[in-house]
């Protein structure tokens, strides 16, 4: 079981609440079966979204954002490109850029997309389920659909991907592993009926992306958006009685969160990375 490190749980205490001073502008290009609630999510946290997939503002709004989060879950050749235009602007300012690699490995136009914006831009952040990450790490997986079925240890994972991409690597599972090659920091929050609902993963990145905003270090930036969505997740399953109760209970309890909340639930601690 992972206990709090009292400074890293004060850390996501600290960076949410500089979320909520600063307000950043996330720009996604995003799932459009999820659009609204990713939306939502990130105004609940206290970030500014913004939803925008047309070429010809992409790079625009990426250049006025504090962040720029890209995710394939519905992806097409028209919003590969647009996603590329905006990272490529983000990366020009140096507005951190955070993929999130929807159905890596289950078809040869995710993982081909994935793969080219890999290489063409610098991204700060990759966040993705076990299967997805393992993919990408080059090692093995097992995916149905968008979901992952089985995959290597997430901890492995976060730190190959991480090496492999000179990136920081974010692997979402029942205990999420946070690295950049060097470092692991490991989130024990959450709640089972996250896996319940549409959208979570999407989420998540999207709350990556409004803490690496206000966070330079991108395993606290992540480390810290994955506490908070795990401490309110955790509050939303005691009040919810399933999925659809949970999905306006997450926003809710996003909305509700304060500091203490954080720095009394996090569970969250830096771990030995695996050789």
């Amino acid at each position: 079981m992972i206990t709090a490190d009292e400074q890293l749980a004060e850390m996501a205490a600290q960076a949410l609440a500089e979320v909520r001073r600063q307000k950043p502008l996330v720009h996604n290009i995003t799932n459009w079966v999820v659009t609204a609630f990713t939306a939502n999510a990130t105004l609940a946290v206290g970030a500014s979204p913004v939803m925008a997939h047309a070429h010809e503002e992409a790079a625009e709004f990426a250049r006025a954002a504090g962040a720029v989060v890209l995710n394939i879950g519905t992806l097409t050749p028209y919003t590969v490109q647009a996603m590329s235009l905006a990272g490529r602007a983000a990366n020009e300012l140096g507005v951190p850029v955070v993929l999130d690699p929807v159905g890596y490995g289950a078809t040869e136009l995710r993982t081909s997309a994935t793969e080219r914006l890999l290489g063409e831009l610098r991204v700060h952040i990759l966040r993705g389920n076990a299967a997805e990450m393992a993919g990408i790490g080059g090692r093995r997986a097992v995916i149905q659909g968008v979901d992952a079925v089985a995959a290597a240890p997430e901890a492995e994972t976060a730190v190959a991907v991480a090496r492999r991409w000179n990136l920081v690597a974010a692997v979402t599972a029942a205990v999420d592993s946070v690295s950049d090659g060097r470092r692991l920091l490991q989130v024990a929050n959450g709640h089972h009926l996250l896996t319940r609902v549409t959208g979570t993963g999407c989420t998540a990145s999207a709350l990556v992306g409004a803490f690496a905003a206000v966070e330079p270090d991108g395993v606290l930036a992540a480390g810290a958006a994955l506490v908070c969505l795990g401490v309110a997740a955790e509050q939303a399953g005691e009040r919810a009685s399933g999925p659809g109760t949970f999905a306006a209970h997450l926003l809710d309890t996003l909305h509700n969160l304060d500091e203490t909340a954080v720095r009394r639930h996090a569970r969250v601690a830096w771990a030995e990375p695996p050789c």
